[in-house]
């Protein structure tokens, strides 16, 4: 009986990591505890009072160190925005049910089109989020309509943090593109670049990804976007930036449509991040990260 009482606790404990399955049994660190009842946690703010940014951790974080998603709004909105949004609590939804922490970031502000400000701010969120939950040290970067800009940012050499790969949903990535589309969004660009004048194709990251090391890219884009044309946005990042396993949903519909907001598009989103994290890093890539 002595011998069964003390082997009970260990039969149990490897019962639950089977559960888990083995990439996320490896995951858990020497010597970790097991909680009985993780809670779900709430949206945590981060960042500057009036442009604030929202860190969210699933339960499954208390069992493992988990990775962590960045998400980059579109224009004009905000991270509360995309909190409160039936149709990106699809998407944030299926990440968190997958064990990712997600952080909705402000960008420094709702029309900050990827500038190099806004990427020093999000250095410093992203640093204060990954020390408040048992963190793996793998970043992804979610980047929607504008955010585009900033996700791909992101992934590229002098970003504050690595990135693991970087998924994009009807995103702009040519800054310059953006800045000669429409008088607001030359003078957004303008105020956010502190510019008096076009960025160039210096602060445009888009040429900047195409001598970077290639990058993991998931990206979903429609032939009917009439806001951010496909061509020469996500088909020409996957042609000069994307490494031959990245992914390209083509979908119908104008811009942020409803059906880039459903159960079956999280899914394989969080999945290719699921992939990604557990994919070697190219020999390319190895330097930087």
């Amino acid at each position: 009986m002595k011998r069964t009482a003390v082997l009970l606790p260990v039969i149990l404990a490897g019962l639950l990591l089977g559960a888990l399955g083995p990439a996320r049994a490896a995951s858990l660190p020497h010597g970790a505890g097991m909680p009985t009842a993780p809670a779900a946690s709430a949206w945590i703010t981060l960042g500057r009072a009036d442009a604030p940014s929202l860190l969210q951790t699933p339960p499954s974080c208390s069992l493992r160190p988990c990775a962590l998603v960045v998400v980059s709004h579109p224009r004009g909105q905000t991270a509360e925005r995309l909190r409160d949004s039936p149709q990106m609590t699809v998407l944030t939804g299926a990440l968190l049910r997958a064990g990712f922490a997600v952080l909705l970031s402000s960008d420094g502000g709702p029309t900050t089109w990827g500038s190099p400000a806004a990427l020093a701010e999000l250095g410093a969120v992203h640093h204060a989020a990954t020390r408040l939950f048992p963190w793996n040290g793998q970043t992804f970067a979610l980047g929607l309509s504008m955010g585009g800009l900033m996700a791909l940012r992101t992934a590229l050499p002098g970003s504050p943090y690595p990135v693991r790969a970087v998924a994009l949903i009807d995103a702009w990535v040519d800054l310059e593109q953006a800045y000669g589309t429409a008088l607001s969004r030359r003078q957004e660009i303008q105020a956010a670049y502190a510019l008096g004048g076009p960025p160039g194709p210096r602060l445009n990251p888009l040429a900047a990804a195409a001598v970077a090391p290639r990058q993991a890219l998931f990206a979903v884009a429609s032939p009917d976007d009439q806001t951010v044309p496909q061509a020469t946005n996500a088909a020409r990042l996957l042609a000069v930036f994307g490494r031959p396993d990245s992914v390209l949903v083509q979908l119908g519909g104008a811009h942020l449509g409803a059906n880039r907001f459903t159960p079956e598009l999280g899914a394989r989103l969080a999945a290719f991040f699921e992939a990604q994290g557990r994919t070697p890093l190219p020999p390319t890539d190895l330097g930087r990260r």
